[in-house]
């Protein structure tokens, strides 16, 4: 096998000049420019800020231009915000109440989780159960959720953490006022 073809190459490789650090600078000046942009860009727009509220309160900002004020809820007062009888959604997720009229599909009338509008869907959600059994009655007192497990707990703290970034939280569940 002859090697001269090899020993050519790297006899030419080895005296051609060799590249500086000045050679790379426009290259490097052209990626610092694109990230620069890209950056300006995402402070003048956000998509979202760290716990996603931004973008979810604008369209619904947008969609409801009447204000929300932060209020205290009792299951029989949180009961009309199914929908029906009042048009925003309301639910309540570990005594938060999160206005979810933006996912109306979902939880407003005909939707999938439509029994956990107006009410306190914690036990459901901690569960995964969406039946009627797992909501309690109004006129009986917040459950406390002492009987759930580690697992159910841990899910529950997920969902929480869903509608916290995905909703607006527009009050607070509590017993009779």
């Amino acid at each position: 096998m002859d090697l001269t073809f090899i020993q050519n190459y790297y006899s030419r490789m080895s005296s051609s000049p060799s590249l500086s650090t000045s050679d790379f600078i426009p290259y490097l000046n052209a990626f610092l420019a694109i990230v620069a942009v890209y950056l300006i860009y995402r402070t003048v727009f956000p998509q979202t800020n760290p716990n996603g509220q931004v973008l979810n309160a604008q369209k619904q900002a947008k969609q409801n231009p009447k204000p929300i004020v932060f209020t205290k809820f009792t299951p029989a007062t949180l009961q009309p915000f199914n929908g029906v009888v009042e048009e925003r959604v309301l639910m309540a997720v570990k005594g938060k109440v999160y206005d979810v009229s933006a996912g109306r599909s979902f939880y407003g009338p005909d939707g999938p989780y439509s029994n956990f509008a107006g009410r306190d869907a914690s036990r459901g959600l901690a569960k995964g159960s969406f039946e009627e059994d797992m909501l309690t009655p109004i006129d009986e007192p917040i459950d406390t959720l002492e009987d759930l497990s580690a697992d159910e707990i841990q899910a529950l703290d997920d969902w929480e953490r869903h509608f916290a970034g995905k909703y607006l939280l527009c009050g607070e569940l509590v017993e009779g006022l």
